[in-house]
């Protein structure tokens, strides 16, 4: 089992040199998602780990550019880590990935991360890395083995004024308030308690909350959400409380829509740019990632599946 570990290990950080004239089209002013999975490895166990951060890339200094990372978080098996204090840097134009500090568990334990990428492929719209590194607990040292891709969401031009992108509709689905299971949440009682205990995060049944999940567009945009659910809705922004299942978001006072009764709809707009979690208040489970920054496409992501974001 060591062998095959070292070999796995040896062929990840090695793997980058048989491309080392690929380069990653990275540069200042841009947003990235990076998001992958692998191993993460001690001498008395193996535990499945995933990783997603969304960064924005800032000034550059030779052939490397920091980046600040914005949001998202990193997993072993079923526990998962916030990121509070990280810090990364794209190296000899993106051909490499360091990213190092704090981040922290949903029972407030501080766990640091030390990881280096080395790319492995490209294509026009994303790049695979290569990743080493470790997690460090309170309790175990874990070597981690990762598979990433990284993508552009968007290119940021600080010079052009931006135009605003064409608006999106965003439809909440009929019976996601009772998460697919029944028309209406009113009166489940304890099947439905039952079924969201029991129902995991790849089950069909949680991809059906919104029309889209992952959006990208640009700061001034008015995107539209419409209520084709039984009963009313309410959208905010806010922060994930990974793991806490009784106060799972914390709101941040940027978007408060009120009420969207059955058949309605709101207009949301975003001023600022950044990283936008929007949600539910009443029914946590529906929620959406909005990356905002100039100059976008308006590129949607996983459209119609809500995969733990």
């Amino acid at each position: 089992m060591k062998f095959t570990i070292s070999l796995l290990a040896l062929l990840v950080v090695f793997s980058g040199y048989l491309f080392n004239e690929s380069f990653a089209e990275v540069s200042e002013n841009q947003a990235f998602l990076l998001e992958g999975s692998g191993f993460a490895v001690t001498e008395e166990q193996i535990k499945f780990t995933e990783i997603d951060l969304g960064l924005s890339s800032q000034d550059q200094r030779g052939s490397s550019i920091n980046f600040v990372i914005e949001d998202g978080f990193v997993t072993l098996d079923d526990e998962e880590f916030i990121i509070s204090e990280l810090e990364g840097k794209f190296l000899r134009e993106g051909r490499y990935i360091r990213v190092n500090g704090n981040v922290e568990s949903s029972g407030g334990i501080d766990t640091t991360i030390s990881f280096f990428g080395r790319l492995v492929a490209e294509s026009k719209d994303a790049a695979v890395y290569g990743f080493t590194g470790r997690i460090t607990t309170p309790d175990d040292t874990y070597k981690i083995i990762y598979t990433t891709k990284l993508s552009t969401l968007s290119k940021i031009n600080v010079e052009q004024a931006t135009t605003k992108s064409d608006n999106l509709t965003i439809h909440i689905s009929r019976g996601s308030s009772s998460q697919g299971l029944l028309d209406s949440y009113i009166g489940a009682g304890s099947a439905l308690d039952q079924a969201i205990a029991t129902q995991s995060s790849s089950d069909p049944l949680r991809l059906r909350y919104f029309s889209m999940d992952r959006i990208s567009v640009e700061p001034g945009t008015t995107i539209t959400v419409v209520n084709d659910d039984v009963v009313s809705h309410s959208i905010l922004s806010g922060k994930e409380n990974y793991g806490d299942r009784h106060d799972p978001f914390d709101p941040d006072g940027r978007i408060s829509t009120g009420d969207i009764a059955p058949g309605n709809s709101i207009e949301i707009t975003f001023d600022d740019a950044g990283f936008y979690r929007l949600y539910d208040p009443d029914y946590p489970w529906m929620k959406i990632v909005a990356y905002v920054f100039p100059n976008s496409d308006n590129l949607i992501l996983r459209q119609g599946q809500n995969l733990g974001n």
